[in-house]
């Protein structure tokens, strides 16, 4: 079999990748924006609402309602900012911390059962194999 073109290969990759992730976020009990959100406060800490607004690329309008709900439902909560007195954080509650990783777990528990029961052992290993080449892609 010739070698595919790059430009094809990488064609195929983002669309097979962009439906993939559409999938296992099907698996999510938290909206997907609400989840990004809680999401970046795990990875990045506490921070503003614009802040947050700035990295989910929406207005600080919309990401104050966001935070709000997100306060209403437990899963943040706001600190006075340690340096600013006219800022606050929002930050992840233990509610939040939990429930975000209830997703993250809902999401590789569908992934691996789907790994487990449509692919064969030599397409496992295949696999395996293709998330080393994926994550020196991404490092690059």
């Amino acid at each position: 079999m010739p070698t595919p073109e790059p430009a094809t290969v990488a064609a195929d990759l983002r669309t097979a990748m962009g439906k993939l992730a559409r999938r296992v976020k099907h698996e999510d009990r938290i909206p997907h924006g609400q989840v990004a959100v809680l999401g970046v406060l795990d990875r990045d800490g506490a921070m503003t609402t614009s802040d947050l607004a700035a990295d989910q690329r929406v207005r600080p309008q919309s990401m104050a309602r966001a935070v709000g709900l997100l306060m209403e439902q437990g899963l943040v909560v706001r600190r006075a900012h340690p340096t600013d007195g006219r800022k606050s954080l929002v930050d992840l509650s233990e509610v939040g911390r939990a429930a975000l990783k209830a997703e993250r777990d809902r999401r590789a528990d569908w992934l691996a059962r789907a790994i487990d029961l449509e692919l064969t052992a030599e397409e496992q290993r295949q696999l395996a194999h293709s998330v080393v080449l994926m994550e020196r892609l991404a490092a690059y």
